[in-house]
This record gives C-alpha cells, structure tokens and sequence, in this order.
C-alpha cells in the first residue's frame, strides 16, 4: 500500500475508535428526510429511489445509510475499515442493503465503467496527493449526465500555520507546496495521523473540467461565527472559508462537442 494511503488508513480508523465527530451515524430525526438532510442547496433530483449511487470516501453510517432510506441502490467505497464498520451495522440495524468497499479513492479498478448516476464525496480529496486521479476515477464511473457532488478543503484554509498575538491568521505554507503538508501549530481543520495535500484552485477546479465535467454550481459552507472564542475553528472560519462544495456534470465528448462553450442546467432552460 502506497505510504500515504497507509497512514490515512490508520488515522481514520483511530478517529473512529476515538468517537471523533466525523464518524457519527445518521440520526432518526435524519434519516425521516433523507434528502433534505444529504441536500439543502437543491442539487440532487427530487428522488433517487432505484439510482445507483456512490459515496465515495464517505464511510462512517451517514451519507449511505441516508441514501438507501431515499430507496437508492448505495455503494460506499472508503479506505479504513472502522469506518466501512459503521456502514455495515448501521445498515443490518436498520434493515438496509448497501455494498461495501475498502479502496482508495483514487483507485477504483474494482467498479466498473458507467455504472452510477450519482458520486458524492465528502471532504476528503486532500488526502491523495493527485486530485486529477480522482476525477479521472469519478468520470469513469458515472454514466452521461451523471451528477458529481464534492467538498474540499481550500487551499489558504490549508497554508494557514498559526495564529499572532493580535489573533491574526498566518499563511505559512506556499501555495504551490506539492508534498505532504508539514506539522502545524494550527490544526483546527487538519485530522491527527493523517498525510494531507494542498489542491490548488486550478487543480481542484480546472482537474475536474479537463475530466469531462461541467460546473453547475459551487458555494463555500459557512463554519465561522463572530462570537466565536479566537482560536477556536469557528472564529478561523470567519476569516478563511475552510471548504468549497461543487456539482458538477458529467456530459459525453458529443454534448461537449454540442455546447463548447456554455452548459445551461435543466432547471435555468426554459426560462
């Protein structure tokens, strides 16, 4: 195994046995509006009852289990098994079927071509050191028209290092940093154990664009809070968004040849 899978691996499955917040399963109250739970922009169809649906680095009982009781067909693939554990009894609790995998996510050799309508994956491209690998995966795996939903970690979120005396971030990692991200003083966003990488927007953006992708839409999830202690992950994040979230589209060379220049959404065609 590739040393940073190995190291990521075993640092997710020390969150798990750690109770960490990122391994937290779906609630009742959650799983009574599934949708609404996995989508509050909208982005999904308004059923998915009978898609193939893949959560893709997205082990830990939330994101399948919430997907299967919305009647989809789930896939979970994740690198630690702690994490694929929760999966399995969370769905053998609630009398849900879900096919479990442990690989990596850029490494899906194991899936065949075209076989979801939808890929969601959670925040967790900055744990592979290529993101292209990623796309390239993900593209593969969904049929035309599938949807693509990701989060990532922004870059500036991950060169921040510390914090002055005057409760200013400090950008101390160069933007085109390309190995493993070093120790840092601040780690409100960064996972113990784990080897992470720094995606430049032009990776995380222009990647998935050169893998056959168009963007439909893009926000940042709001994580500061004014009154936040400084510090504290929520006071960073009124000055540094840590995440972006993006749909995108996967369409066919002969669409794209269509449309060169512009993707009009479904939803925006008849107005």
């Amino acid at each position: 195994m590739n040393s940073y899978r190995d190291a990521n691996q075993r640092a997710w499955d020390d969150l798990v046995r750690s109770q960490s917040q990122f391994a937290k399963v779906a609630t009742d109250e959650e799983c009574a509006q599934p949708l609404l739970t996995l989508d509050s922009k909208g982005w999904l169809p308004g059923s998915v009852k009978g898609l193939d649906v893949l959560c893709l680095a997205a082990g830990g009982g939330w994101q399948s289990i919430l997907y299967a009781c919305a009647g989809a067909r789930v896939t979970v693939v994740d690198l630690s098994a702690e994490m694929l554990a929760l999966d399995e009894s969370e769905a053998r609790r609630r009398n849900l079927s879900v096919t479990l995998l442990q690989a990596s996510m850029d490494d899906l050799s194991e899936l065949r071509d075209s076989s979801f309508d939808i890929v969601h994956q959670p925040v967790s491209t900055c744990y592979v050191p290529r993101i292209r690998d990623v796309y390239a995966e993900v593209s593969r795996v969904l049929r035309d028209q599938g949807i693509y939903i990701s989060q990532h970690k922004q870059p500036t979120s991950l060169q921040l290092v510390d914090r002055d005396n005057r409760n200013r971030y400090v950008i101390g990692i160069p933007y085109y940093h390309s190995d493993p991200l070093p120790a840092i003083v601040d780690t409100a966003y960064r996972e113990a154990g784990a080897v992470e990488y720094l995606h430049r927007w032009e990776q995380l953006v222009g990647e998935l664009c050169r893998a056959g992708f168009v963007i439909e839409d893009l926000t940042e999830p709001l994580r500061g809070d004014p009154k936040a202690k400084p510090g504290s992950f929520r006071h960073r994040g009124m000055y540094v968004a840590p995440y972006v979230r993006i749909k995108a589209r996967r369409i066919s060379e002969r669409a794209a040849g269509a449309h060169p220049l512009i993707w009009i959404p479904d939803s925006e065609a008849s107005d």
